[in-house]
């Protein structure tokens, strides 16, 4: 059994589902947070505008240290005004080489009107090739339910809440309690 206070307590789960289609972007999050095999809480938000409200931003992996990356893309975003994928490239490579950001643990999706992101602490920032992304550990499952549903369904959030259903009801690291963000592209 893990002690929450052994500081190589295990954290997992997350899953973050971002879909575009039809002029709307949506982005979702299940609220589980668990260590080891304790649910720790079951409402976390893990999705946010940021940016004025012109950025959905959502995480996966350590509380600290996605609002810490949250905090310096802004910061990039106010050198990059309305230059999302600049400030996300110069965010990674301050993730990549800056030794004190080497050691954060998350993922991030951050989307706006015009593209959706996912930015790692390898330097890596993915444009997805289709119109949905997700990330986490329920996240393969979201993105095969969100794909598999993209012709069907006419609804960004219908595809969204659904995907995430279908993950939540496989993965144990995932609930069915969805934060969500939209944003009108």
């Amino acid at each position: 059994m893990t002690n929450p206070q052994d500081s190589k307590a295990i954290w997992h789960g997350t899953t973050v589902l971002a879909v575009r289609k039809n002029g709307k972007l949506v982005m979702l999050s299940d609220g589980q947070v668990s260590m080891g095999q304790t649910i720790m809480k079951g409402n976390a938000r893990k999705v946010r505008r940021i940016a004025g409200g012109q950025i959905l931003a959502g995480f996966a992996g350590a509380t600290a240290d996605a609002f810490t990356l949250f905090e310096r893309l802004e910061a990039k975003l106010e050198r990059f005004p309305d230059q999302l994928q600049r400030a996300a490239v110069e965010l990674a490579k301050d993730w990549r080489t800056e030794k004190y950001l080497q050691k954060l643990e998350a993922l991030l999706i951050v989307a706006d009107k015009h593209s959706t992101l996912v930015i790692t602490g390898a330097g890596d920032v993915l444009e997805p090739e289709h119109h949905v992304v997700s990330i986490g550990s329920g996240g393969n499952y979201a993105l095969a339910a969100a794909r598999g549903l993209y012709d069907y369904e006419e609804d960004a959030e219908t595809i969204g809440r659904k995907a995430m259903q279908i993950a939540a009801d496989i993965c144990v690291y995932t609930n069915g309690h969805f934060s969500v963000e939209t944003l009108e592209i």
